[in-house]
């Protein structure tokens, strides 16, 4: 499988991509749509969620409810980012051991948390039967 992305910037720091049908916008300056270095911190966690419920499914919770990723990136001097946190929130109330099963599973099977270098890999922290 192959995927294809199209991205076009026609002036400034703006850049359009077709992802299938959809479209995104991201902008180096902020302007027209976020930067490159929060987007990928949204997609990390966009990828980490349905990795955390498959990993919940395969640890015996069938319904973790809702789930909200709060995610930090540190930037050094030349704006890349040299380290990322995760707080998850979780509906389900698990204890300590659980939560972590569920981490270790989602690692494993996260796209975007397996592309990126190791030493930038989130860290993570949670809290369960938070709403």
């Amino acid at each position: 499988m192959t995927l294809e992305v199209t991205s076009t910037s026609e002036e400034g720091y703006t850049t359009r991509s077709r992802v299938g049908d959809f479209e995104l916008t991201v902008d180096a300056a902020d302007e027209d749509g976020p930067n490159p270095n929060a987007v990928l911190l949204a997609d990390y966690a966009s990828c980490f969620i349905p990795a955390f419920r498959v990993g919940g499914q395969q640890e015996g919770f069938d319904d973790l409810g809702r789930i909200d990723v709060d995610v930090e990136g540190d930037l050094d001097d030349d704006d890349d980012i040299e380290a990322i946190r995760f707080h998850i929130l979780v509906e389900e109330d698990l204890d300590d051991d659980e939560f972590d099963a569920v981490v270790d599973r989602a690692e494993d099977i996260c796209h975007v948390h397996s592309a990126l270098r190791e030493g930038l890999h989130a860290e993570i922290t949670g809290e369960t039967g938070a709403f």
